[in-house]
């Protein structure tokens, strides 16, 4: 597994905007913290996620070409342990700065292992996964309702036992913000068996995040220089 540069990397807290009394934020009696309405705890999630992406944005034009096209190539070895032989691996085909898969999904492969991406009926329909025959091919892949590749419809089904996540920050606790549709939050809730693994750049990781109660967890996070297992 190639490793990141040294370079200091704050870290990030969430927490709420500091506000005056409002329609959305009520004073309390006894003067104590007011909570956030909804709206604007949604509003402080994607002031994040803008300012994450950015951020990871900035990593990775400045990773060497020859660096990037090293690191994460395989699966760190306690990772591919969680994984008995032949069951199938989901993961996301990476979109932008997303931390790339494709060095994962081959090496699976070529230990057997039948590798499986979302797919979308549509921008309403649930995520389900179909399975990838050749992830050296891209030209087996066709556009999804949300821009990025997907397989073609007539795809065989699958259903992971391990999924890789993308994300665009996570904690040391395994919280993960992602994009903010909760396809993957949805998919795992209904599907507790599979195991989540989040992949990452060591940008991405922050102290804090905004949770929900629908939030799943993830098992560990992998990033170029370590693999982060959940800890409380």
């Amino acid at each position: 597994m190639g490793a990141v540069p040294g370079s200091a990397l704050a870290g990030h807290t969430w927490s709420p905007p500091d506000v005056q009394a409002s329609v959305d934020f009520l004073a309390t009696t006894h003067g104590g913290p007011v909570t956030p309405s909804p709206e604007a705890r949604l509003d402080a999630k994607q002031a994040l996620r803008s300012e994450m992406r950015q951020r990871r944005r900035d990593h990775v034009a400045g990773l060497p070409a020859g660096m990037r096209a090293l690191i994460l190539n395989r699966p760190p070895a306690a990772i591919a342990a969680l994984a008995p032989a032949g069951v199938t691996i989901g993961l996301y085909h990476p979109v932008g700065a997303e931390a790339p898969t494709l060095g994962w999904a081959r090496w699976f492969v070529e230990q057997g292992h039948p590798v499986a991406l979302p797919w979308f009926a549509s921008r309403e329909a649930a995520m389900a996964f179909r399975t990838w025959a050749n992830p050296w091919d891209d030209g087996l892949l066709e556009p999804g309702p949300f821009g990025g590749l997907q397989p073609a419809g007539d795809a065989n089904e699958a259903a992971p036992a391990l999924v890789v996540v993308p994300l665009v920050a996570f904690t040391h606790r395994g919280e993960r913000l992602g994009q903010g549709g909760g396809h993957y939050d949805r998919w795992l809730a209904a599907n507790p068996q599979a195991i989540a693994i989040g992949l990452a750049w060591d940008c991405q990781q922050v102290d804090s995040l905004p949770t929900e109660p629908h939030d799943q967890l993830l098992r560990a996070v992998v990033t170029p220089t370590r693999i982060h297992e959940r800890h409380a």
